[in-house]
């Protein structure tokens, strides 16, 4: 698991704790877990983006972009799963396609690592459940969140490339091939208008 540091909770008895702060001190570990895509793509330590981070971005794009949805969406259930969806990574670490895990089983990692931190919660199953919802896209507003996903990543990936970090291109690709909703695509395309000059602007679908 690549940090920025330890974990906050580690050498703690979270038990000792009331269950919100204990579950609190565990998931702002993502606030310093890599998103390790972008490491694996030469972004430095010192600028490469945190899981919470990009999770902060997600829920921006759900305020911004509900609407975006073909179908009727519950704008307060689409934010909450927004905040929701990745906290499966906390103990799980952000396993890419690179580290060849089958779906299912990094499907259970984060499962198991989800319920590891808010297990003892009161209403703690709810959380789980929005995250299942989310993970097998099965309501409107989970299809919807996991477009902004991408779309965020392709937002990320165009403003590491007018830093010089890295070729917005895959990323763009990648984006597009997971959009459906006519006005995120029609965004993915006005990114390239951000592109540097050098770079390969056509549209990505």
């Amino acid at each position: 698991m690549e940090s920025k540091a330890a974990p906050p909770a580690a050498g703690l008895d979270l038990k000792r704790l009331p269950a919100p702060l204990g579950a609190y001190l565990q998931l702002i570990h993502l606030k310093q877990l890599f998103r390790r895509g972008w490491l694996q793509r030469g972004v430095a330590p010192a600028r490469c983006e945190s899981v919470a981070e990009h999770s902060f971005g997600v829920a921006l794009l759900a305020l911004l972009l509900a609407d975006a949805a073909e179908d009727e969406i519950d704008r307060e259930r689409l934010l909450r799963m927004a905040l929701v969806h990745d906290l499966g990574e906390v103990h799980a670490g952000d396993i890419v396609p690179a580290d060849g895990v089958p779906d299912d089983e990094k499907h259970q990692r984060e499962e198991d690592s989800l319920r590891r931190v808010v297990g003892d919660l009161p209403g703690g199953e709810s959380y789980i459940e929005l995250w299942r919802e989310y993970a097998e896209g099965r309501s409107p507003e989970a299809r919807l969140l996991r477009q902004l996903d991408r779309l965020e990543m392709g937002i990320q990936a165009v403003v590491y490339e007018r830093q010089g970090a890295v070729d917005a291109g895959e990323f763009l690709g990648s984006a597009g091939a997971a959009l459906r909703s006519k006005r995120l695509r029609a965004l993915l395309d006005d990114l390239t208008l951000l592109r540097p000059p050098s770079a390969d602007t056509a549209p990505r679908r």
